[in-house]
């Protein structure tokens, strides 16, 4: 596919979810803390600061930060799905933030000065560009001297049952075609050596990388189907595109692979995270 169309076809995607990621804000604010509050640490700004934050969904990691912070730091919630950009800002709103502005921007070509930034933020979104390498340059241009990138992507499939096990069904049924290297993807950049070398060529020096675990928490398969169908991008346009007879044999072997996640009244789903930071100098 075509970069161009390939950028399309996402942004499709996530105006899409954005219902869904709106509706259960809360809920992964709760579930995604250990993320959010290590991705803060490892960032390093102070008070005063103009921090960005990329592919922020509905502002959640960008809010903590401006929330901790206070003061005259100024947030730049951004998307490249306008109906994201709309509902993180109604969320803004609610919360009576000072300091947020809200823009549509595209991290592999951020309409943005260079060196305009102290610090970057881009929680589960450099994993799913076309060219995350060219997104990381873009990150290093509009950050001034010495300031940090934060980000998080998912760590491999034995880690993220919640994304490898419908994965695995959908592929195993010929729903889904199997994830090529390179391809983006909900685990795209598990490879910490990749990783690593991304931030490294984009020119951003010392690059860390830490493991974060958290569990996604459902309150049974009905819940945790309504989060594949409503949030998961990629996988929930494919089984959107799925017939009911082809969604109930999908649903069923799911069910079968769910059992060493079941607890008496919920499904707890491991996940992990790598949180990786880098300098620009």
């Amino acid at each position: 596919m075509e970069p161009g169309e390939f950028r399309r076809a996402s942004q499709a995607v996530w105006e899409a979810m954005a219902p869904g990621w709106e509706e259960r804000h809360g809920w992964m604010e709760t579930a995604a803390r250990p993320v959010t509050e290590r991705m803060l640490e490892v960032l390093q700004v102070r008070p005063g600061a103009t921090i960005l934050e990329l592919a922020a969904g509905t502002g959640l990691v960008g809010f903590t930060a401006l929330a901790a912070l206070g003061g005259d730091t100024r947030l730049i919630v951004s998307d490249f799905a306008p109906a994201m950009v709309e509902a993180a800002e109604r969320h803004g709103t609610e919360l009576g933030l000072d300091g947020a502005d809200y823009r549509v921007l595209d991290a592999e070509a951020l309409e943005l000065p260079d060196e305009s930034v102290d610090g970057v933020l881009c929680r589960w979104g450099y994993m799913l560009l076309m060219d995350p390498a060219l997104a990381l340059k873009e990150t290093r241009r509009v950050l001034r001297d010495g300031a940090r990138v934060s980000c998080a992507v998912f760590a491999g499939p034995a880690e993220n049952p919640w994304a490898a096990l419908p994965m695995s069904v959908l592929v195993d049924l010929g729903r889904l075609p199997a994830p090529q290297p390179g391809q983006p993807g909900i685990l795209a950049l598990a490879d910490t050596a990749r990783l690593r070398k991304l931030f490294v060529d984009a020119g951003l020096t010392d690059p860390e990388i830490d493991e974060v675990a958290f569990t996604f928490p459902f309150t049974g398969e009905d819940d945790y189907w309504g989060f594949l169908t409503d949030m998961a991008g990629a996988i929930s346009m494919a089984l959107g595109r799925l017939d009911d007879t082809s969604r109930s044999e999908v649903r069923a072997q799911l069910a079968t692979r769910l059992e060493p996640y079941r607890a008496p009244d919920r499904l707890e789903l491991r996940a992990v995270s790598l949180v990786a930071a880098a300098t620009r100098s």
